[in-house]
């Protein structure tokens, strides 16, 4: 893919500048230009242990499919294989699970853009397709998901963006309210990082509280690596290891 999207690129003389939706949980409020396909992709690890048990999670392919079909909107793909293990101090045998996640299936729109004191703002929503799902990973319920993302510009190299919205999932009819909060810096043209804090707030449960931090690397234009460490707040996350890249396939001239 990377090499039809290289021969791709030759094709394009002047390519609209490119913005992800990874590595950080902070959605951009802005979509991919009309005809464009944008894939972003990456795995990832996380691991979490209390008391006797330790849970870990890999995951070999998580990757968002970004297609704009207007000049505001975007359709959205999402595909997700992981592997969970569970272990425990006292039980020499591991309990393995691996397999696809539910498809995740959305779209977002541009609803205004940055004007003075008023920033970008976005709009996307998802559902999580259950039949979608491997065995070990299917649910009995659709999952959803929705928020507004923000984007201030702080100075030629600063930004602050947000997300605040809602998501319903792994079978439970409550709601959590989520938020997210980044703050990014670009060294060069070429070399950026972030640091940013996220979480949920479920209705009937526990509010969740977590931190990462990462750079990018644009190794062209429109082809884009990346990677983040994190952890939790509150209990939940120990380590959370990502690395990905990111690229555009721009549409071809007639």
């Amino acid at each position: 893919m990377l090499l039809t999207a290289t021969l791709a690129f030759g094709q394009e003389t002047e390519i609209p500048a490119m913005v992800t939706d990874r590595p950080d949980a902070t959605e951009s409020p802005l979509t991919v230009p009309k005809g464009f396909l944008q894939v972003e992709t990456g795995a990832f690890f996380e691991t979490f242990e209390k008391d006797s048990f330790k849970t870990e999670t890999l995951g070999y392919n998580t990757s968002l499919f970004r297609y704009g079909i207007l000049d505001n909107l975007e359709l959205r793909v999402g595909i997700n294989y992981e592997e969970n293990k569970l272990s425990m101090d006292d039980v020499a045998q591991e309990i393995k699970a691996d397999g696809l996640t539910p498809l995740l299936f959305g779209a977002k729109v541009e609803i205004a853009d940055e004007d003075g004191w008023i920033p970008q703002i976005g709009l996307l929503g998802h559902l999580y397709l259950p039949f979608t799902a491997s065995e070990a990973f299917k649910p009995n319920t659709t999952g959803a998901d929705f928020r507004f993302s923000f984007a201030h510009t702080l100075s030629e190299k600063s930004s602050l963006s947000y997300n605040l919205g809602g998501q319903w999932g792994n079978d439970s009819p409550e709601l959590a309210y989520i938020y997210t909060l980044s703050y990014g810096y670009s060294v060069t043209d070429s070399f950026g990082f972030y640091v940013e804090i996220y979480g949920d707030f479920p209705e009937n449960t526990k509010a969740n509280h977590l931190w990462d931090a990462g750079f990018t690397y644009a190794l062209q234009p429109n082809i884009q690596l990346d990677a983040t460490i994190g952890t939790s707040f509150t209990e939940g996350q120990d380590l959370f290891l990502s690395a990905g890249v990111s690229f555009r396939i721009p549409k071809l001239k007639k």
